[in-house]
């Protein structure tokens, strides 16, 4: 091998390295690119998703969504939200029919906060028979399909699961012995569908941004009755594919609700 040749075969090797580090740092910074912008949507997903929720529960205590983020946000932290307890009585009629009358009965009132931010579970007896015992105390923390109480149904010993994870917030005063009815309330448990720590005063923002969500409130005729509609969405999606002009729903800037429709749905489920 000649000096020629060698000098060749160093500057070919040069080169190849620089490729093949050109080409890897290339494939490296387009998968970093897309974790980055799938967590960014994520984050404005859970946004999103809490927005909803409030908007939703002050629809339920205002009767209107609120296009005011300050209003919004205050309604989370100060709001009350009465617990509605609903009764159907069942009236026999003198010619045989029936007559359902139903009634509704406030039973107290529960933070705006802790409605929006917390789901409530309940587990009730999933048959007839006899109680047999708790196999989780208040305080637990419960996973799914978790064995959650014993019941004797027929000389066999049964253990419900849990159908959801949370908190046990009570246990119903129930004593080994007692006869249960199919249905009666047992535990009363629940989780955080949000994070609690959420800076309020910024809910409107896009999270680690100063870009607000967009929000349309108004009322369209449906069928002569005016309704109520709704539409939040991200102005400037991190995802640059995300475009109004593209023809799939789900490629569209990130938003729930509509300006036309009576819906809530997000584009993302």
């Amino acid at each position: 091998m000649n000096a020629l040749t060698k000098v060749l075969t160093v500057v070919l090797l040069v080169i190849s390295i620089g490729m093949f580090v050109y080409l890897y740092s290339s494939v490296e910074k387009v998968i970093d690119d897309r974790k980055a912008i799938e967590s960014k949507e994520n984050a404005v997903i859970e946004r999103l998703k809490l927005i909803r929720e409030a908007q939703i529960v002050f629809n339920e205590v205002n009767g209107r969504y609120t296009a005011n983020w300050d209003s919004l946000s205050s309604f989370i932290q100060n709001g009350q939200v009465p617990i509605i307890e609903r009764k159907e009585t069942i009236i026999q009629k003198a010619y045989g029919g029936e007559e359902v009358k139903v009634s509704f009965d406030t039973l107290g009132f529960v933070s705006a906060k802790e409605r929006i931010f917390k789901k409530n579970f309940t587990l009730s007896a999933a048959d007839n028979g006899t109680f047999a015992g708790y196999n989780v105390k208040v305080g637990d923390n419960v996973i799914r399909n978790m064995k959650a109480y014993r019941i004797n149904v027929g000389g066999t010993e049964k253990q419900p699961p849990f159908p959801e994870e949370g908190v046990i917030d009570n246990l119903t005063d129930v004593a080994p012995g007692e006869e249960l009815k199919k249905g009666q309330i047992l535990i009363n448990y629940s989780r955080y569908q949000f994070n609690p720590n959420i800076d309020l005063s910024r809910i409107g923002f896009k999270p680690d941004s100063e870009e607000k969500f967009e929000i349309f409130v108004s009322k369209v005729d449906k069928s002569g009755l005016m309704v109520q509609v709704i539409e939040v969405r991200d102005p400037k999606p991190d995802n640059p594919s995300r475009k109004e002009s593209n023809e799939q729903k789900a490629r569209k800037p990130l938003r729930f609700g509509s300006r036309t429709d009576v819906s809530t749905a997000g584009n993302w489920e």
